[in-house]
């Protein structure tokens, strides 16, 4: 085990990042393609479900890829954080579309504690992007997009079922190369991957939460 643990921390960290999101990032979490969120009869519901409570994690400007940008002084870094945060502004867009399209929060038995912990949650990613320990920042922006690319997925089923034009999206570069140049001294490294690997926690936590609700809906 101890010997497994070494030889993991020799990876460089670019591989770290991408195994961690590949192991414990939404595409490794059943909820997202599922067939009661995907296609079951009350795929609108817990689709419209998604898109609302992704709006309140991820919705709001400044995001986790903006207070990222405000802490970093290494030029390659602060050029992908430009460019990852221009390409992040038309998620928001996109989300706060397929919000109206989709209608109202659907009423689900617990909304108020469901509401509680998405706040809490909300709270957790934005300490991690204004966190003053150096990588740590760059981390959970880094997680966020290539995270996204699993989370599109239902939301671009959401939006040809309620009828938006879902815009074209794709991580910014190289994010493992950026992860190795940024990430060159050990501390640096470890403050990145913890900013990664916690933000990858909060989003399984909404998928527990959101497939919970479905759950509780389909009860009630």
């Amino acid at each position: 085990m101890a010997s497994a643990s070494v030889e993991s921390a020799r990876r460089p960290p670019g591989r770290q990042l991408l195994a961690a999101v590949a192991a414990s990032g939404s595409a490794a979490h059943p909820y997202p393609a599922s067939e009661p969120l995907l296609k079951g009869p009350d795929a609108a519901r817990n689709l419209a479900d998604v898109i609302h409570f992704l709006c309140t994690l991820h919705g709001r400007y400044p995001g986790v890829i903006d207070h990222a940008a405000a802490r970093v002084v290494a030029p390659d870094a602060r050029a992908w954080l430009a460019q990852a945060s221009y390409a992040f502004a038309g998620e928001r867009a996109y989300l706060a579309r397929l919000a109206v399209a989709a209608g109202p929060v659907p009423s689900t038995p617990g909304g108020g504690d469901s509401d509680a912990a998405v706040l809490g949650q909300r709270h957790a990613i934005e300490m991690l992007a204004q966190s003053e320990r150096s990588g740590c920042a760059v981390g959970a922006a880094m997680a966020v997009i290539l995270d996204w690319t699993a989370i599109r997925r239902p939301l671009d089923v959401a939006a040809r079922r309620f009828g938006v034009e879902a815009p074209g999206f794709a991580a910014a570069g190289d994010i493992g190369a950026l992860a190795d140049s940024f990430a060159s001294a050990a501390p640096i490294q470890r403050a990145l991957l913890f900013g990664a690997e916690q933000i990858l926690v909060q989003h399984m936590g909404l998928w527990d939460l959101l497939e919970a609700r479905q759950l509780a809906r389909a009860a009630f």
